[in-house]
């Protein structure tokens, strides 16, 4: 199939409604054509953990314009078997691109940038494990009071 359309008319065909109540998700599966205008664009949501991602974007089910309620996954497989005849996993695609030495090229990070007072929480100075930091002595001081145990 060429275009989402196409893809829509064929819902049509098969639950009923209108194209406009399918458009959205076979516009979504083939949105990635912007990036690549050939098949391959395919390797990005024609699988099945792009199903699952429609899914998850558009809820587990649609209602049609007629009432009926069909669940958003058919619409979904019913996308990627057209276009390819089956339902890949991400693997399946991943199998297929040739690994170049670009890909795999990893650098050093660089700390300097980094402000030397922030810590993983977001909070300004060192984080500190000691049972005597200030942190832990109100921790275990709200513990005693309230008869609850520290964390």
């Amino acid at each position: 199939m060429a275009h989402p359309y196409h893809h829509a008319l064929s819902s049509v065909r098969k639950w009923g409604g209108k194209v406009e109540d399918y458009l959205p998700i076979h516009s979504w599966f083939d949105e990635s054509k912007g990036i690549i205008a050939d098949y391959r664009h395919r390797c990005l949501r024609h699988h099945a953990q792009g199903i699952q991602q429609c899914e998850i974007l558009f809820g587990a089910t649609i209602t049609l314009s007629t009432g009926k309620v069909i669940p958003t996954r058919w619409v979904g497989e019913q996308h990627v078997r057209e276009d390819l005849g089956r339902i890949p996993s991400f693997a399946d695609w991943v199998r297929c691109i040739r690994p170049e030495p670009w890909m795999g090229r990893a650098t050093n990070l660089s700390f300097e940038d980094a402000p030397a007072d922030a810590n993983e929480c977001g909070r300004s100075g060192p984080i500190s494990r000691d049972p005597r930091s200030s942190r832990n002595r109100e921790t275990a001081a709200i513990a005693e009071h309230d008869g609850s145990s520290p964390r």
